[in-house]
């Protein structure tokens, strides 16, 4: 049984994201198609202490909301 997804892809990527994001976009798991999900996925941290301030850098750094 497939769920189907939480986030709807966004917008095409432009220029600069394709070569920032140029590594997701190789993996097969992840592509054009993940790469648009996660732009337009939001993520919700309650406390930035030792263990949100860096999930939030890594969440921002794989293009999560931008």
């Amino acid at each position: 049984m497939s769920l189907p997804p939480l986030v709807e892809p966004a917008a095409e990527l432009t220029v600069d994201e394709i070569r920032r994001y140029s590594r997701h976009l190789i993996i097969p798991d992840v592509g054009v198609e993940g790469q648009k999900r996660l732009k337009n996925a939001r993520v919700l941290c309650v406390g930035a202490g030792g263990l949100g301030s860096p999930a939030l850098m890594y969440l921002a750094a794989a293009g999560v909301g931008t």
